[in-house]
């Protein structure tokens, strides 16, 4: 078994969209997700090793240093982070010849050839699934026997193998808990709507959901959703909770946990059993009854997105949910006493100025407890990429600016990349400066110190985010990096 170092390196300060974020830029209040897709195939190989460099403040040199002891390197990339991840595979060569490296993820599934064209230093790129790809590579079994991948051979040519297809008894798959408590720090992960510390984990892949824009079920997962049995995870969480006494609440990361609803709702029976606060990503089609019993056992917080207030958009980039079935879960949320993290998208196809305004409209008649709103990021592998190839709508090709918060690639004929930049900061003053959100936030502080301390911090970012936004007219100058200069992606 080859020394295996799976590992997230260094990138833009505060960045984490290589990892299991879904977010493909930095945010406006420091947040950290857990690797979780680069967990699995770590606890799948004995002896390897997993390093979050972004979330645990590691240097280009720390990572240097440790990787000596290594000689199989598999790293998460992205398509902001291409470069950097490129030049620190250089770095990897110069440092020892004989070490072997190679990508996984989105972008590297989309373009193989194309990223082994671009980065010479590079050996392979695992495409799809890459988790038992990744144990045959470890294994040390001839690249061209192994299913899923993409290598450069000796003569520098690059020869594809046959596609790995989805795995299929996600059972069995092992926890990636035990990683978490070995190799990462788990007071390191924040989100600012889940209690702190928390753990994030899948306990399936694949979304039913057709949206356009979402990445991940159109490159990684698939649109059907295999899942672990309830026994199993319910087994790991147990296990989880000896391990993380400290948890505060555990966040299910499936693309959508609430697909199967009977299933959900049985899981979420256990979590009631074992006393654990839970929350989870859903879609806004829930009806009453699964609502309530997921409250009676344990929810606290579902992540939803709504992402327009335009019935015309939604239906265009195929969500499948109307804003009258928007409205009537969120009612029934607000009845139950669910909170809800609401994610919207500005610049989908193909939004005029009014739309802008009605799904600002639409977030404040919704009232959630939090929101997310994110640029719309055409990747290559989606819907929204061919689309907006075909319609002429893309007007560069840069995902992130050089600090690593989102720009808008995308331009409509009645709107362009800076009214769709600027909308995003008028949505957040709107929706946050009322005074409804505002009394949310001073009863929280008032009866919880750790949300006060936690409130006053991310109340910070936020407004330095914000005033930098004004001052600069949208285009965010570059900011300290944590991985030194020459790695600027």
């Amino acid at each position: 078994m080859k020394r295996s170092l799976f590992l997230i390196p260094p990138s833009f300060d505060g960045f984490d969209g290589a990892a299991g974020a879904r977010y493909p830029a930095r945010r406006e209040i420091t947040s950290y997700w857990y690797p979780t897709w680069l967990a699995q195939p770590v606890a799948m190989i004995p002896g390897s090793r997993l390093i979050d460099a972004p979330s645990h403040g590691l240097s280009l040199d720390n990572l240097l240093h440790l990787a000596r002891d290594f000689d199989l390197f598999i790293m998460s990339t992205s398509s902001p982070t291409l470069k950097s991840d490129g030049q620190f595979v250089d770095r990897l060569k110069a440092q020892g010849s004989s070490v072997t490296v190679g990508f996984v993820g989105p972008h590297a599934t989309i373009l193989p050839e194309a990223t082994l064209k671009q980065l010479p230093n590079l050996d392979f790129v695992c495409r799809g699934e890459f988790d038992y790809t990744c144990l045959e590579l470890a294994q040390g079994k001839p690249y061209e026997s192994i299913h899923g991948l993409s290598y450069r051979t000796e003569d520098g040519s690059i020869r594809h193998t046959s596609a790995r297809g989805p795995i299929e008894d996600m059972d069995d798959l092992p926890s990636v808990l035990p990683v978490y408590r070995r190799d990462l720090t788990i007071e390191n992960y924040l989100v600012g709507y889940l209690q702190h510390p928390f753990i994030s984990f899948y306990t399936g892949r694949g979304c039913p959901a057709r949206c356009t824009f979402c990445v991940w079920p159109q490159t990684l997962g698939g649109h059907r959703y295999r899942t672990k049995s309830p026994n199993v995870v319910l087994r790991e969480v147990e296990e989880g909770k000896s391990l993380f006494p400290q948890v505060r609440e555990w966040f299910f990361d499936d693309d959508t946990f609430t697909a199967d609803p009977a299933r959900a709702v049985e899981i979420s029976k256990g979590m009631k059993r074992l006393g654990l606060t839970w929350s989870c990503n859903a879609r806004a089609n829930l009806d009453y009854d699964t609502l309530r019993s997921l409250k009676d056992n344990g929810l606290r917080l579902l992540v939803v997105g709504f992402e327009s207030g335009s019935p015309q958009i939604l239906k265009r980039i195929k969500k499948g949910v109307t804003l009258d079935t928007a409205r009537r879960f969120m009612h029934h949320c607000h009845q139950l006493g669910i909170k809800v993290h609401g994610t919207f998208v500005m610049g989908l196809p193909i939004e005029p100025r009014e739309t802008i305004e009605e799904t600002i409209r639409f977030a404040q008649e919704l009232d959630p407890y939090t929101i997310q709103v994110s640029i719309a990021a055409p990747f290559e592998g989606t819907e929204l990429y061919a689309d907006a190839v075909r319609n002429g709508w893309i007007a560069n090709g840069s995902l992130v600016a050089e600090n690593g918060f989102q720009m808008s690639t995308l331009r409509y004929p009645d709107l362009d990349v800076d009214e769709i930049e600027e909308a995003v900061e008028r949505m957040y003053r709107r929706f946050y400066f009322r005074v409804k959100p505002i009394l949310r936030m001073l009863r929280e502080m008032a009866t919880d110190r750790r949300i006060l301390v936690r409130r006053l911090r991310e109340g910070r970012e936020f407004m330095e985010f914000l005033h930098t936004r004004k001052r600069t007219g949208g285009q965010l100058p570059a900011v300290h990096e944590t991985c030194s200069g020459d790695l600027k992606g």
